[in-house]
């Protein structure tokens, strides 16, 4: 069973999601929850802090995953696939929290906007390295841009929680084998 505060993350997370977080208030997260406004406090001090423990679980999720396919002895070009399987399962794990890496993660503030943007930007750059390496060991066509791969990959998987659920008819299996063709396949070329 969920604690009162996880319940209170997952709701926060549905309405950031449906009307951002600017437009999401605290007693809007309160009526979601079934309580009153005064009474979420008990749970937590801030909108801030739901924000912030939203965003930067996800992104040392991201991080950690990165960690590991770096480690691996993986291929190159089959880290790819592995970057590709981890947006995937993230997204289905956390949709309504993903929601968050495309946009609302600027409204964190202090240390966490910096500890944010730190980890995004260390998971992008080794994401960088490693199409690098694919494009020196020949994997991929070296004729490719590395920011235009990086970005394309990027943009298609991080926008996968809004499209995935309007096309539920897909199986999770074939959605994996179908993002890995159409984001990786054209690398190769």
């Amino acid at each position: 069973m969920k604690s009162r505060k996880e319940h209170i993350l997952d709701e926060s997370a549905r309405l950031f999601r449906k009307k951002g977080y600017s437009g999401t208030s605290v007693q809007d997260i309160a009526e979601a929850v079934g309580i009153k406004a005064a009474s979420l406090y008990n749970h937590i001090d801030s909108k801030q802090e739901i924000l912030q423990a939203l965003c930067l679980p996800i992104s040392q999720s991201f991080s950690d995953g990165m960690k590991e396919i770096q480690n691996s002895t993986l291929l190159p070009d089959e880290k790819l696939e592995a970057l590709v399987s981890l947006h995937l399962r993230l997204t289905l794990k956390y949709k309504d929290r993903m929601s968050l890496i495309t946009g609302d993660w600027v409204h964190l503030d202090g240390e966490s906007l910096k500890t944010y943007k730190k980890t995004r930007s260390e998971y992008e750059s080794e994401f960088r390295s490693i199409i690098n390496e694919c494009k020196t060991k020949n994997l991929i066509n070296p004729q490719i841009d590395t920011e235009i791969s990086l970005f394309s990959i990027l943009s298609s998987l991080h926008w996968l929680y809004s499209w995935r659920e309007r096309h539920q008819e897909i199986s999770t299996i074939e959605l994996e084998k179908q993002l890995k063709k159409c984001l990786l396949q054209g690398l190769k070329s």
